[in-house]
C-alpha cells in the first residue's frame, strides 16, 4: 500500500491507506503485514495497539527487517509494544527538535512568516518597504488619520470619503507578488494599528493556547507578555512611542466612559465624578432623549444603598459649555492661524494622494500602450487582448482626470484670501460655531475634554444649589455655584421663607398678579428656576388654603359630617391631583358616599380613610443596610 506516502503515522486521519489495512484485517482477508518498520504503520499508541489486538484476534503475523511476529504471542507482544513506544517517542523527540529550532530561529529574528502589507522580503531575506511610493504613502496616511480621529471607524469614514484605497501583493497564483488595491475595511486597519512590524520591530509568540483548552489560541493583551520582542529590526513607518500609544486608545476606545467620545447629547460623559463618594456618574436619558440627568449609582448597584445623588444635566452642561467657550475666547487669533495651517496640511495631503493616483493611471495606461506596440500585428488573438487593455486604462485615466478636476474645482491646493477670511471670522465667534447644527455633540465633547480633566459636582442635600469643580487640564481648578432645576417646592433651600413672604403679601392685602410682581423683583425662583409667575403664586394660595381652588367645581351645600369633605378639598389638604382621588372612589380603594346636590352627585369621603389610602399607596424609601465588617 503506497496510499499514505508522503503523510505523517501520528494520527489515522487523513491515512486511507492504514484505515484499509485495519478493515482487511479485521475481515480476515490477511496473513501477514509486511513493512520496513513498525514507524510505517502508526506512530500513536492508540493506533498501533488497536492493530495489534485486531492482528492477534484474525491470526495476523507482522514481520519488518527484524523478523515476523506473532501478536497473540506474549513475547512478540510485548515486542512490539515497546517497538510501537519507541515510534511515538521518535515522533515526539523530533517535534521537540523541530520546535526548539524554531523558536531559536525566532529569537535571532530570522524565522520567516507571511509578510503584512507594505513589506517586501528580499531573495537575500532582507525585509524592506514597499517600493511603491503610493503604497507607502497610503500606510502613512493610515497612522496620521487616526492620530487625529483616535479611532478605526474614523480611519475607515476618512478613507471612504476620499474614495482612497489600501495597497497589498498578491500571496500566491500567477500574479504573485503583483500590487492590488483594495477598499478599507475595519478588519485591515485594525490589523495595520496592532502589528507591532509597522514600528520596526519583530515579535513572535503574541498568541498563547489557553491552559484549558490548547487547541484555541488567545492574543496577548500587551507587548510585555509577548515571548520575543525585537525592537528596531525592520524598517518602521512609525515609532514604538507611537505604537504604544496607539494600543493604549485602542483600549480606551473599547470603554463607554473613557477614549473617544460618542454622540450622545452629554457633554461630560466620562469626566463627571460625584462629590459625595468619588465614583463617575453615569449619564441617563429620558423622555426618547430629550432629558438629560447624571445620576450616582455606584452604592447602588455594589452594596444596595440608597444612590448618592441625581440632577438634570442640561443646567450644569450649559454652565459648562459658557466655561469652555470663555476660555477659548482669548485665543481666538491663535485658533484661527492654527486651523488654517491645519486645513491647508490636509489639502496638501489629499492633493498629493490625487498625484500618486494619477501618475500610476498614466504608468498603467502607457505600459498597456507599449505592450501593444510590440505585439506582432499578425497576432490578432494577443493584440485584439491587449487593445482591450489600453482602452480599459485609457478609460480609467480618463475618469480618474475628470474627478480629479471636480476636487480642484471643490477644493484648491491653496487657500484663497476669503477662504482665510472666513476661518478667521468662524475662530473669532466661537458661540456660533458651538451652537451651529454642523458642530455635532461628539466634536462638543472632544472640545471638553481637551480643556477639562475631570469636573465634580456636589448636591447641598436635595435643594437646588450645587457646587461645581473643574479641573482644567494643565492643573488649574474653579470652583463655581450653579441652581439646578428641582420636582418640587419643598426641595427649595428658601421655601420657607418664600411661603412665609407669599402669606405676608396675601395679609397686606394684594392679589396674586400684584404678588407675582413683587417676588419676580424680590429674584425669588421657582423649583424650575423660572421667575415667579401668577399661576405659581395662586396654586401656593391654594394649598395654604388661603384661596379657592378657580379649577375646581364651587363648592355645594349638602348636609355632611363635620370629618367629611369633597374631592376638590381633599386635593388641596392632601396634594394629590383630583384625578388621582376620583381613579380611588371609582376602584373601590377608598369608601365614600354620595349626595345630591342640586341637579349634581357629589362625592363626600372620611379625611381619615383618604390619609389612610394616601400613606399606604406612598412608596417607602429604602432603608439603609448596615454592613458589619
Amino acid at each position: 500500500m503506497d496510499d499514505d506516502l508522503g503523510c505523517s503515522a501520528a494520527s489515522t486521519v487523513g491515512r486511507p491507506g492504514f484505515q484499509r489495512l485495519v478493515a482487511e484485517v479485521g475481515l480476515g482477508h490477511v496473513g501477514l503485514i509486511l513493512g520496513f518498520e513498525v514507524s510505517r504503520l502508526a506512530r500513536s499508541c492508540r493506533d498501533w495497539y488497536h492493530l495489534l489486538e485486531i492482528c492477534a484476534l484474525a491470526g495476523t503475523l507482522i514481520g519488518d527487517n527484524d523478523g515476523v511476529y506473532d501478536p497473540g504471542l506474549y513475547n512478540d507482544r510485548l515486542l512490539l509494544g515497546l517497538k510501537g513506544t519507541m515510534s511515538e517517542a521518535e515522533l515526539h523527540i523530533m517535534r521537540a527538535r523541530f520546535e526548539e529550532g524554531r523558536w531559536n530561529k525566532a529569537e535571532r529574528g530570522d524565522f520567516g512568516f507571511p509578510m503584512p502589507r507594505g513589506f517586501l522580503r528580499r531573495p537575500s531575506g532582507e525585509v524592506v518597504q514597499d517600493p511603491d511610493e503610493r503604497a507607502r504613502e497610503s500606510l502613512h496616511l493610515v497612522f496620521e488619520v487616526f492620530e487625529r480621529r483616535r479611532s478605526i471607524h474614523g480611519v475607515v469614514r476618512y478613507f471612504h470619503a476620499h474614495s482612497l484605497q489600501l495597497p497589498d501583493r498578491v500571496r500566491g497564483g500567477p500574479a504573485k507578488g503583483d500590487l492590488v488595491w483594495a477598499p478599507v475595511t475595519r478588519n485591515a486597519v485594525l490589523k495595520l494599528l496592532t502589528s507591532p512590524a509597522y514600528a520596526g520591530a519583530y515579535a513572535y509568540g503574541r498568541q498563547r493556547p489557553p491552559p484549558t483548552d490548547p487547541s484555541k489560541r488567545s492574543r496577548a493583551t500587551s507587548p510585555g507578555e509577548w515571548q520575543i520582542l525585537i525592537k528596531d529590526r525592520w524598517p518602521a513607518y512609525i515609532d514604538w512611542d507611537t505604537f504604544e500609544r496607539n494600543q493604549r486608545q485602542l483600549k480606551a476606545n473599547q470603554s463607554k466612559h473613557i477614549g473617544v467620545a460618542r454622540g450622545g447629547p452629554s457633554l461630560l460623559t466620562g469626566i463627571l465624578v460625584c462629590g459625595r463618594c468619588g465614583s463617575r456618574m453615569v449619564t441617563t436619558y429620558r423622555n426618547n432623549g430629550h432629558s438629560l440627568r447624571y445620576e450616582c449609582t455606584r452604592r447602588m448597584i455594589n452594596r444596595g444603598e440608597e444612590h448618592c445623588q441625581g440632577f438634570a444635566g442640561e443646567t450644569l452642561d450649559a454652565l459648562i459649555a459658557d466655561l469652555v467657550l470663555a476660555a477659548l475666547r482669548p485665543g481666538a487669533i491663535d485658533v484661527a492661524l492654527q486651523l488654517a495651517e491645519d486645513v491647508e496640511i490636509e489639502r496638501a495631503r489629499e492633493h498629493r494622494q490625487w498625484e500618486l493616483r494619477l501618475e500610476q493611471a498614466r504608468y498603467e495606461t502607457e505600459r498597456a500602450q507599449r505592450q501593444y506596440d510590440e505585439v506582432e500585428p499578425e497576432n490578432r488573438l494577443v493584440a485584439r487582448t491587449l487593445e482591450r487593455r489600453w482602452e480599459a486604462a485609457l478609460q480609467a485615466e480618463t475618469q480618474l482626470t475628470a474627478e480629479h478636476a471636480r476636487f480642484l474645482a471643490r477644493q484648491p491646493a491653496r487657500l484663497t484670501a476669503a477662504d482665510r477670511a472666513a476661518i478667521e471670522r468662524l475662530a473669532a465667534d466661537m458661540p456660533a460655531i458651538w451652537r451651529t447644527a454642523s458642530t455635532t455633540a461628539a466634536e462638543r465633547k472632544e472640545i471638553v475634554r481637551l480643556m477639562l480633566d475631570r469636573v465634580v459636582a456636589t448636591v447641598e442635600g436635595e435643594t437646588e444649589n450645587m457646587a461645581v469643580e473643574c479641573q482644567w487640564a494643565g492643573g488649574r481648578r474653579t470652583r463655581h455655584r450653579l441652581r439646578r432645576a428641582v420636582r418640587r417646592m419643598t426641595q427649595l433651600a428658601g421655601h420657607d421663607e418664600l411661603l412665609a413672604r407669599t402669606t405676608a403679601l396675601f395679609t397686606e392685602g394684594l392679589r396674586p398678579p400684584a404678588i407675582a410682581r413683587t417676588l419676580a423683583a424680590e429674584g425669588w425662583l421657582t423649583p424650575h428656576g423660572r421667575p415667579v409667575t401668577e399661576g405659581s403664586v395662586r396654586a401656593w394660595l391654594q394649598r395654604r388654603g388661603l384661596l379657592p381652588d378657580g379649577r375646581h367645581r364651587p363648592t355645594l351645600v349638602v348636609e355632611r359630617a363635620p370629618d367629611e369633605f369633597t374631592v376638590a378639598e381633599l386635593s388641596v389638604r392632601l396634594g394629590v391631583p383630583e384625578g388621582t382621588i376620583y381613579r380611588w372612589l371609582y376602584k373601590g380603594l377608598v369608601p365614600a358616599r354620595r349626595a345630591q346636590a342640586v341637579s349634581q352627585n357629589l362625592w363626600l369621603v372620611r379625611l381619615d380613610d383618604a390619609l389612610a389610602h394616601d400613606q399606604k399607596r406612598r412608596p417607602r424609601k429604602p432603608t439603609k443596610v448596615e454592613h458589619v465588617t
